[in-house]
């Protein structure tokens, strides 16, 4: 199964024999790498990614929590979508929008390259009653890159970051506002959140280590009937 949430439905269903949960998606670990350096003069760098800006994605609730934050940073979205007017309508009312940056949908070509300028990559995602985070692909291509990670909690998300990030509650400004504040002000732990996000990716969402998985339960399978 793809994540936890599937084996609750399944499980709420009536089923009761063994399960395994694989990852729906791996990354290249040499393609999403960390950059050689970062440039710790050039402010502190927040970056929101989905392709399509949605309510669902959350990103008005991470220009709520960064329009408080002190000290020099910029924020930018990739994505558009049906949400992009209001977002840009948002970041005008809340003082930010010299600081906002709206880049457009990033191709899978060019995302390693973006994700490694930044040094924060938040996912605020809000469940709604049709839908929730059901991975998020891009928490495990950021923390290949050893950018620290944050996410509401919203579906799978804390399952993913694991250790590897922060976890904030959903739809909570002043919670995601402290916790981008705490990796502003210390950027050794945010070094440290990074470092973590690539271990955690190495050990398990690398394509070389969903292959084995997937592989591991087919065995398993075979070898019992």
């Amino acid at each position: 199964m793809g994540n936890r949430a599937s084996v609750d439905v399944w499980q709420a269903k009536g089923y009761c024999r063994p399960f395994a949960v694989i990852p729906q998606f791996g990354v290249s670990a040499a393609l999403y790498a960390p950059p050689a350096q970062r440039d710790r003069g050039r402010g502190f760098v927040i970056g929101s990614t989905s392709r399509r800006l949605v309510a669902a994605k959350g990103v008005d609730i991470l220009l709520q929590a960064a329009a408080g934050l002190p000290g020099i940073w910029r924020l930018h979205i990739a994505g558009d979508g049906p949400e992009r007017p209001r977002l840009e309508q948002l970041a005008q009312a809340l003082g930010i929008a010299d600081r906002v940056y709206f880049d457009g949908v990033i191709g899978s070509d060019r995302m390693p390259a973006y994700l490694q300028q930044l040094d924060v990559l938040v996912l605020p995602s809000r469940t709604t009653p049709q839908w929730k985070e059901q991975f998020g692909r891009v928490l495990v291509e950021a923390m290949a890159c050893e950018v620290a990670v944050v996410g509401s909690d919203s579906g799978e998300i804390p399952n993913v970051i694991g250790d590897a990030g922060l976890v904030f509650p959903e739809e909570d400004v002043e919670a995601l506002r402290g916790h981008l504040q705490q990796l502003i002000q210390r950027p050794e732990w945010r070094d440290e959140l990074g470092r973590r996000g690539r271990q955690r990716v190495l050990s398990h969402y690398t394509q070389a280590q969903i292959a084995a998985q997937t592989v591991a339960v087919y065995r398993q399978i075979v070898g019992s009937a």
